[in-house]
């Protein structure tokens, strides 16, 4: 009798736990190099980041995710650190999402643009500013705290460092930590952009690229 019904617990359990596990519908992975993973063939670490992925700010597996499960400890504490760059940094939701673009479009990294385009719409960006971004050009006219954003990242990313005025302009209006913050989203979406430059990531079927 105790036999059967630790079978049947056991057999809940299970059923429970396959109920639970995402579909390789619902993880959306897609690739190009890479080949897009399946969740019942990953190993206990690649499920690992990938429950974190999907419980966590974004719920979803869109973008770098199925290249940076090839190194799933790492790729888990980048999704983390990636996490924290977007959804929670100091720098606030427009100016994030415009230093963003500005990663994107130094890095002509499609699918970047192509995803965080209309997060900086949604986020009070303008559509003006955008499109002169997009086009290679520097935006105008920009509000004041969008000049500072644009003037530091493009200062760092062409020359490799910023001026003093620059970082003073940057410091003043963000703060020590908003520019630590900055920094950091650039530098997040650099390797985001890296690895989908190198994975040739397919933008989903209805996009076109939008970056020449």
């Amino acid at each position: 009798m105790r036999f059967k019904l630790l079978c049947s617990c056991l057999v809940g359990l299970a059923t429970v736990a396959a109920a639970q596990a995402p579909t390789t519908a619902d993880l959306h992975l897609r690739g190009g190099r890479f080949k897009p993973l399946v969740y019942p063939e990953m190993t206990p670490e690649q499920k690992a980041m990938t429950d974190h992925v999907l419980s966590g700010d974004r719920g979803s597996m869109n973008g770098p995710y199925n290249v940076l499960l090839r190194s799933p400890a790492m790729g888990d504490m980048a999704q983390q650190f990636g996490a924290y760059a977007r959804f929670h940094s100091s720098v606030p939701k427009k100016l994030n999402e415009f230093a963003i673009l500005i990663t994107a479009r130094f890095w002509n990294s499609q699918y970047v643009w192509y995803a965080h385009h209309r997060y900086a719409l949604q986020s009070g960006l303008s559509p003006a500013v955008i499109d002169s971004l997009g086009a290679g050009k520097r935006p105008s006219p920009m509000q004041p705290d969008e000049e500072v954003v644009y003037d530091f990242c493009s200062e760092l990313l062409n020359t490799k460092e910023v001026d003093d005025a620059t970082f003073q302009a940057a410091k003043d209006k963000l703060s020590e930590r908003g520019v630590v913050d900055l920094m950091n989203v650039m530098g997040y979406y650099q390797l985001v952009s890296m690895l989908l430059n190198v994975d040739r990531y397919p933008l989903p079927v209805d996009a076109k690229p939008e970056l020449k």
